[in-house]
């Protein structure tokens, strides 16, 4: 299946991979940034409503969550040694507040995980955005 994505104003382009990570990060469409990229927590839009971008070619699989349990992870390590350090709650309780903590904090991670991930596919050109790639559209004519 062709990508069909409309042309675009190259100034609504990301200029760099930064930019297209960030839009990504945000939720936002990676190329023009203006609508969407989800359509339900973790499923993203076929098609962007603004610039007719495929984003069904994205092959994220299992990058996104070892990203976010890895940020997980290092972010929970300090509050766990501080709350065995500085805390008189008992060994289940502290269990308990280091796993709810652990669980939002996972689930708040997932999707901005995804967004970079794909809009690092696409900026790259990887999978099925190949030819298609952001920095090639970004490039000056």
């Amino acid at each position: 299946m062709p990508d069909l994505a409309l042309p675009i104003d190259r100034a609504t382009l990301p200029q760099g991979l930064g930019g297209a990570l960030w839009r990504g990060v945000r939720g936002t469409c990676p190329r023009c940034g203006g609508t969407h990229l989800f359509a339900r927590i973790l499923k993203p839009v076929e098609r962007c409503a603004m610039c007719g971008q495929n984003w069904t070619l994205h092959a994220a699989d299992d990058f996104p969550p070892y990203i976010a349990i890895i940020l997980t992870g290092h972010i929970m390590a300090p509050v766990i040694i501080a709350l065995g350090l500085h805390s008189a709650l008992s060994a289940w309780a502290m269990m308990l507040i280091v796993a709810v903590l652990a669980v939002v904090l996972l689930g708040s991670l997932l999707q901005p995980a995804k967004g970079g991930v794909i809009a690092l596919q696409w900026w790259l050109g990887l999978n099925g955005f190949a030819g298609k790639a952001g920095r090639d559209e970004a490039a000056p004519a």
